[in-house]
C-alpha cells in the first residue's frame, strides 16, 4: 500500500509540473508574440493554482494512471487576445504548439537522462520516475495535439484550414468543443488509449534510435 501511495504521489507531482510548464510555454510564446493578456492574468507564474483545472489536470490523469491507461489531460486555457498576436492565425498556431512542444522536450530530456546516467540499467525507483516523466509528457503532448477545439491541435489545424472550417471550429470551441472532448475520452477511451499508446511507442522507438538502442 505504501508503494502504491508513493507511486500515486510521484505521478501527481509529475502531472503538476508537466501541466504548469505546458501552460507557461503557451503564455510565454503569446507574450513574445505581442499579447500580454496571459502575463496580466499571472499565467507566466509557476504557481499551480493559476493553471490547474481540478478535473482535467488532476482527476482524469490520475484515474487513467490508476486504471493502467496512458496519462493525458489538460489545464485551464491560457487567455489569448488574437488581435494582439503577431502573425495572425499562424501566431496562434505557434502559441498552441508551444505547450505540446514543451511536453515533448520534457519527455526527451527525461529519456536522455534515464539512459546516459545509467539509471536504465540500474532500474529501481529512480528508473521508474524517469520512465513516468517520459510517458506522462508524451501522453500530454499527443492528447493535446488532437484537432478538436479547444485542444491545441485545433489551433494548428485552424491556421491551415479554409474559412468555412475555421468558422465551424470557432463555433465549436465556444459551444460544444469541450463537451465533445469529454465524450470522446469517456465513450471511446479504449480506442483513444490504443491510438495514443501506438503513437507513444513510435516516439519511444525514435528516442531509442537517437541513443543507438
Amino acid at each position: 500500500m505504501q508503494v502504491d501511495i508513493l507511486n500515486i504521489f510521484v505521478v501527481f507531482v509529475i502531472i503538476l509540473v508537466s501541466m504548469i510548464l505546458h501552460e507557461m510555454a503557451h503564455a510565454y510564446v503569446a507574450y513574445w508574440l505581442g499579447d500580454s493578456t496571459a502575463k496580466d492574468e499571472g499565467r507566466l507564474s509557476p504557481n499551480p493554482l493559476v493553471h490547474i483545472d481540478p478535473w482535467m489536470s488532476i482527476v482524469v490523469p490520475l484515474l487513467l494512471f490508476i486504471s493502467g491507461g496512458p496519462v493525458f489531460g489538460g489545464a485551464k486555457p491560457v487567455p489569448i487576445d488574437r488581435r494582439n498576436l503577431k502573425g495572425g492565425a499562424w501566431g496562434m498556431a505557434l502559441v498552441a504548439i508551444a505547450g505540446p512542444a514543451m511536453n515533448f522536450l520534457l519527455a526527451l530530456v527525461a529519456f536522455l537522462l534515464w539512459h546516459f546516467t545509467g539509471v536504465d540499467v540500474q532500474g529501481g525507483f529512480a528508473s521508474d520516475v524517469f520512465v513516468q516523466i517520459v510517458v506522462t509528457n508524451l501522453g500530454f503532448c499527443l492528447f493535446n495535439l488532437i484537432p478538436i477545439p479547444p485542444l491545441d491541435g485545433s489551433r494548428v489545424l485552424y491556421a491551415i484550414a479554409p474559412d468555412f472550417i475555421r468558422d465551424f471550429m470557432e463555433r465549436m470551441e465556444y459551444t460544444t468543443g469541450l463537451l465533445i472532448v469529454i465524450v470522446v475520452v469517456y465513450f471511446f477511451s479504449s480506442y483513444l488509449s490504443a491510438f495514443l499508446m501506438q503513437a507513444e511507442q513510435a516516439i519511444l522507438n525514435f528516442f531509442f534510435f537517437l541513443v543507438g538502442m
